[in-house]
């Protein structure tokens, strides 16, 4: 099954870039239907532009009613017939608006190993905290920050001679090659959200 995809950026755009290369070389049934960004400026609004794909840039201005903006890009996903939201670098939380028009559709990755290391700083709280392991995330999306239920995760050793910046490298390589996969298993119909004993919501992967 071809998933269609609305994916959130606010920056460089390098997760968008492996989603679009992953599905140009066929390892990713998806489509990308609209790309959303929070800065006029990201330089992720021109890789879409490049691979024909519609973009919508929001002001900051937008974002001092942060419901009304979600309001919005709500209504734009729906118009471009999303299937899935993607938050790729997308520096903002997503409210109420989105969350229930894609219900447990909303997806997004993170630079830590969740639930340790939450929030913008995932790469350099992990250095600094002396760790020896991190790694990359992949989850749903819901109203507490960082604390949807877990869909992937891949480690990520800390390295004797690491400095912050090789690590955030090596990092982002993983992401470009885990976000593009567990989007595949979105495809292939094999994630699933059950209720556990503590009526938490969790992921279930059904086999290949």
């Amino acid at each position: 099954m071809t998933i269609k995809l609305g994916v959130l950026i606010s920056g460089s755009g390098t997760n968008l870039q492996a989603i679009i290369d992953a599905i140009a070389v066929g390892t990713l049934d998806a489509s990308v239907e609209l790309v959303i960004s929070s800065k006029p400026d990201a330089f992720g609004l021109k890789r879409a532009e490049q691979a024909g794909i519609p973009t919508m840039a929001l002001s900051r201005e937008v974002y001092e009613d942060p419901i009304a903006a979600d309001e919005i890009i709500a209504g734009e996903l729906r118009r471009a017939g999303c299937d899935y939201v993607v938050m790729a670098g997308y520096m903002r939380m997503v409210h109420e608006p989105v969350l229930l028009a894609f219900e447990d559709r909303v997806v997004n990755i993170h630079p830590a190993l969740l639930p340790s290391f939450k929030g913008a700083h995932g790469i350099a709280d992990a250095f600094h905290a002396g760790v020896k392991v991190t790694g990359v995330t992949v989850h749903f999306a819901n109203a507490a920050y960082d604390e949807g239920p877990i869909i992937a995760q891949r480690a990520v050793d800390i390295l004797p001679d690491d400095t912050l910046d090789t690590l955030e490298e090596r990092i982002h390589e993983v992401e470009h090659v885990l976000y593009p996969q567990t989007l595949q298993l979105l495809a292939e119909g094999r994630v699933r959200l059950v209720i556990n004993e503590s009526g938490r919501k969790i992921t279930a992967i059904s086999p290949s």
